[in-house]
């Protein structure tokens, strides 16, 4: 097999025992003679996976009781409204630091009053906004944790004097979590926990219930609780892989463990395009994402771009082009991409800088 680095932003790279789990039971899962695409999500087979997964998002996240947590489709786009549609009486408040959050804001503005209380897109948001006020009248104050496009990340759990409501997508299972800090957290599976297909909410059950518009079944999550998220046909086999994504983070340490490897790898490629002439860093530095390292070419050698970008590619790395909407590069680090992964990166950039220093 051809040698790549996968550096892609999502669908990402995922453990290699995940995977394998996936091709054996897309031929027989668990011994039944049928593919795990095949089986009915009704049986006893399906529903203790459907348990082992839940089981497992609350022992690595140490989920407190009055939470539930599900399994829904329509990616994080479609919690863009479903928060609000939910939860969303009077007044919401948002904090805008990308383009996911800038959605989040769109959407929720159909349901009532958005207060955005903070903003870096003035600086192409490369920096997370500190110093802001949350108004107390608020239903909820939303915030995205991780951003993709830009590099930035919210490296704590905040404190909120009303619901905080977060888009995990793509920071979840990198690094532990207070639960009890936020009333929902939700996410595309498709960065750290599993493949594209499959969306996580984390729910503390109290705060439903209390809007008085009508909400279609699909899209109630008191619907969803009460069917044990089956209350339609559940996304049987990016739930399997999750679970096999799951069991590999519990198996290298658990949360803590991959926080201090994430660390790792995020602070050997930063220290690279720090000490390299030719690269610079994109993201003010204290806000830096473990996740998504974003750099271009330095002062002077920005016409080496397609050429960083060409060697780059001879190397075997793949995804390392930065979002269509700000160009430069992006390696997205997540859980499964490993620290000689990291270091091969590092590797071509110290010889193209040989090569052109």
């Amino acid at each position: 097999m051809k040698t790549t680095y996968n550096f892609n932003a999502g669908p990402c790279i995922l453990p290699k025992e995940a995977i394998k789990a996936g091709i054996e039971a897309l031929q027989d899962f668990n011994n039944s003679g049928m593919s795990v695409i095949e089986i009915s999500h009704r049986s006893k087979d399906w529903e203790a996976v459907m348990d082992e997964c839940r089981a497992l998002w609350k022992e690595l996240l140490q989920i407190p009781d009055d939470y539930e947590v599900l399994f829904l489709g329509g990616g994080a786009s479609l919690q863009f409204c479903m928060v609000p549609m939910n939860l969303l009486n009077k007044k919401a408040a948002y904090l805008e630091t990308g383009v996911w959050a800038k959605k989040a804001i769109k959407e929720a503005k159909a349901f009532g009053e958005v207060v955005t209380v903070a903003s870096s897109a003035e600086s192409t948001f490369n920096y997370i906004p500190k110093n802001y006020t949350i108004p107390a009248d608020s239903d909820y104050f939303h915030i995205t944790t991780n951003n993709t496009i830009y590099g930035t990340e919210i490296h704590y759990d905040m404190d909120s004097p009303v619901p905080l409501i977060a888009d995990m997508s793509s920071d979840i299972m990198s690094r532990p979590v207070d639960i009890s800090k936020y009333a929902l957290i939700y996410g595309g599976a498709q960065k750290n926990v599993g493949p594209a297909g499959v969306t996580f909410v984390i729910i503390r059950k109290d705060i439903l219930g209390k809007v008085s518009r009508h909400i279609p079944s699909m899209l109630d999550y008191r619907i969803h609780i009460e069917g044990g998220s089956m209350f339609n046909t559940p996304p049987v086999f990016p739930i399997f892989i999750m679970t096999q994504t799951l069991k590999w983070v519990k198996n290298m340490g658990g949360v803590e463990a991959i926080r201090k490897i994430n660390r790792e790898k995020a602070d050997l490629l930063y220290r690279e395009i720090d000490r390299n002439p030719l690269f610079k860093g994109t993201a003010a530095k204290e806000d830096r994402s473990v996740m998504n390292v974003c750099f271009v070419m330095a002062p002077g050698y920005e016409s080496l771009e397609n050429d960083f970008m060409d060697f780059a590619k001879s190397r075997g790395m793949v995804g390392v082009k930065g979002h269509r909407s700000v160009g430069g590069f992006r390696a997205s680090i997540y859980n499964a991409c490993s620290k000689e992964n990291v270091q091969a990166l590092v590797n071509c950039m110290q010889e193209f800088e040989k090569k052109h220093k």
